[in-house]
């Protein structure tokens, strides 16, 4: 009996030991996007927190291409070991639908670990627009049927698709108008060539405070600290909401152990005062909680963007 007790309590002593080792040498984050952008941002930031807090380097590695897939399928293929990270975002909610043939199934091939920030985008026109208010801008396009033309960063981006649920929601039929990258649609936009986009907060904060850019409304059901003036699109839109998130996956098939061990280091970090406020910095706000609440948040954004993507018949580039 007391080999069989042994025997069975070897599995055991076997998972901590190696949660407690883990990491013992460097862990790769993979970010889907070039440097600079939200992905790769916010990959540096949670990289050089917990660096510090595990003892061991975690390095970023871009591999930018095809909307952030190459970067998920190179997680997908890698050793379940707790060794190579993914930087989940929004967009691997959008490109379950945007791409008829993916090479994987996210949900299934890749384990949740944690959420990590949550930011809104904010629904700003050029001052030559004569609506002041969201109402105001709503009536002004329901009498202006396919005369307004929507800016975005891109097909199947943030902003198309947070505009297209707009449509829908708002009864509305503005019409897209795509750019390489969210810079050239807010040139054109700050022109007056187009008139109206759903930017994300850090591109056009600066905007907004200098007066170049009218907010009409942030994305988020809740009223941005950045912007506090401003109202949500839900308030005059029920059930409206859209906004940018970020966290960390991990090959489906990681002990559960080690994800454990980051979710635990990664909420830590979350609840730091000095970490908080540089979230907020660039508009966001903690995304806390267990894998399993992150996985639920990446499987009905999923749910809910495939509705949208599929009526507006957006398809991936």
């Amino acid at each position: 009996m007391h080999l069989a007790a042994g025997a069975a309590a070897l599995p055991v002593v076997s998972r901590v030991a190696r949660a407690q080792s883990y990491p013992s040498r460097p862990v790769r984050i993979i970010a889907g996007f070039a440097p600079g952008g939200g992905v790769d941002i916010i990959a540096r930031l949670i990289g050089q927190w917990l660096s510090e807090r595990l003892g061991q380097q975690f390095i970023i590695e871009n591999r930018p291409g095809a909307g952030s897939n190459i970067a998920t399928e190179a997680v997908v293929r890698a050793a379940a070991d707790g060794y190579t990270l993914l930087l989940v975002s929004v967009t691997n909610a959008f490109n379950a639908t945007l791409y008829d043939k993916l090479n994987f199934n996210f949900i299934r091939d890749i384990a949740p670990v944690a959420g990590l920030m949550r930011v809104p985008n904010v629904m700003v026109v050029n001052p030559s627009v004569s609506a002041k208010t969201l109402p105001e801008f709503i009536a002004y396009a329901k009498a202006n049927l396919g005369k307004i033309n929507m800016a975005s960063g891109g097909v199947g981006g943030a902003s198309h698709v947070s505009g297209e649920l707009f449509n829908m929601m708002a009864g509305v039929n503005m019409i897209h108008v795509p750019y390489r990258g969210v810079a050239p649609a807010l040139t054109d936009l700050l022109g007056g060539q187009v008139q109206v986009t759903f930017a994300t907060m850090p591109s056009s904060i600066a905007y907004i405070r200098a007066g170049k850019l009218r907010p009409l409304a942030v994305t988020t059901t809740t009223r941005s600290d950045e912007l506090p003036e401003v109202p949500t699109v839900n308030d005059f839109v029920p059930g409206y909401e859209a906004s940018t998130w970020y966290g960390v996956g991990v090959p489906s098939g990681t002990p559960a152990e080690i994800i454990g061990k980051l979710n635990k280091e990664i909420n830590s970090t979350l609840a730091d005062p000095t970490f908080k406020a540089r979230l907020a910095d660039v508009g966001g706000s903690a995304l806390s909680g267990s894998p399993a609440d992150f996985g639920k948040l990446i499987a009905d954004e999923t749910e809910k963007w495939a509705k949208v993507i599929k009526s507006a018949g957006i398809k991936a580039e």
